[in-house]
């Protein structure tokens, strides 16, 4: 009924993954592991594992993640058999030994009317420490709501439903930078999502993820700039809504402000909607920043 997605590139961390699989209490799942054409093999802990993960390894010939994370998450997805549910664990992070129970626990309640699920969650460091407080959630929630609430949200604390996902897909932003969260709201139907709060997605955060990365920050901004126009031309918020989506787009401009791609899409957005006293006000506030910049 259940698959573990892992999309495999580095072997820094590789073993805790392993590891958090081999020490769950409940071993109803299989696990797929897709290499993404690593220059790491694992095939040392493939062979220290093998006894105590039923699992598939594949090794592609090409690094597709590097042209697009998402992508290979589909092709991994793609190497998952008759199963339900799939979660897409990242070859860094971590799950509670309770997880997958905890998961069937609630089994028939999910099957009733979710299509996504979602554990508990907290951060680690390079070192397996606690960095964050252990965030839990309403059992029901609505995923635009938790969207707006906090923004905050990591692939691997959720599972989701197979026939759902191959329906609805996952959208294509650099580094699959809101992949995540745009595929929880899109699965869920903008609706809700049930929650397991007695068991934790542990989230490595470092200099070797892309959540921990600096470099990668000017494209993270890019696909996140991506990511709120995708989702204000849905329709699908309120008007309190739609205005912190275009702030925080606004925001993003205001600190790249050599992206005329950025500009040009807030410039049609405010224009085809007749908006012209915010466009105004958006004008004025380039202008401002603009004058600041030139002036230190």
């Amino acid at each position: 009924m259940l698959a573990i997605i892992v999309p495999y590139y580095k072997y820094s961390f590789f073993e805790s993954t392993l590891q958090s699989l081999a020490a769950q209490t409940n071993k109803n799942f299989k696990v797929y592991i897709g290499d993404d054409c690593s220059p790491e093999n694992p095939a040392d802990l493939l062979e220290k594992y093998k006894s105590r993960i039923n699992f598939i390894y594949q090794k592609f010939d090409n690094n597709l993640g590097k042209e697009s994370l998402v992508k290979h998450w589909e092709r991994c997805l793609n190497l998952a058999s008759t199963e339900e549910w799939f979660i897409i664990l990242g070859d860094d992070d971590v799950l509670a030994d309770n997880c997958i129970q905890s998961f069937y626990d609630n089994i028939y309640t999910i099957n009733e009317e979710y299509n996504v699920v979602r554990f508990a969650s907290c951060n680690i460091d390079g070192n397996g420490n606690q960095t964050s407080k252990v965030f839990q959630n309403p059992v029901i929630e609505s995923s635009v709501d938790f969207f707006f609430k906090e923004r905050r949200s990591s692939l691997s604390e959720y599972v989701f439903n197979k026939k759902k996902a191959f329906e609805v897909g996952f959208k294509d932003f650099p580094l699959a930078w809101c992949a995540d969260i745009l595929a929880v709201l899109e699965m869920s139907d903008f609706g809700n999502v049930y929650t397991i709060n007695d068991a934790i997605a542990y989230i490595r955060v470092s200099n070797k993820s892309i959540s921990g990365s600096k470099k990668l920050d000017k494209l993270k901004s890019h696909a996140a700039f991506n990511f709120l126009e995708y989702l204000l031309n849905k329709n699908v918020c309120n008007s309190f809504q739609k205005n912190e989506l275009l702030k925080e787009m606004k925001g993003i401009y205001l600190n790249d402000k050599k992206n005329i791609s950025f500009f040009l899409r807030l410039s049609k957005f405010f224009i085809s909607r007749f908006l012209f006293k915010a466009y105004f006000n958006f004008l004025k506030q380039v202008f401002i920043s603009l004058n600041k910049k030139s002036k230190s």
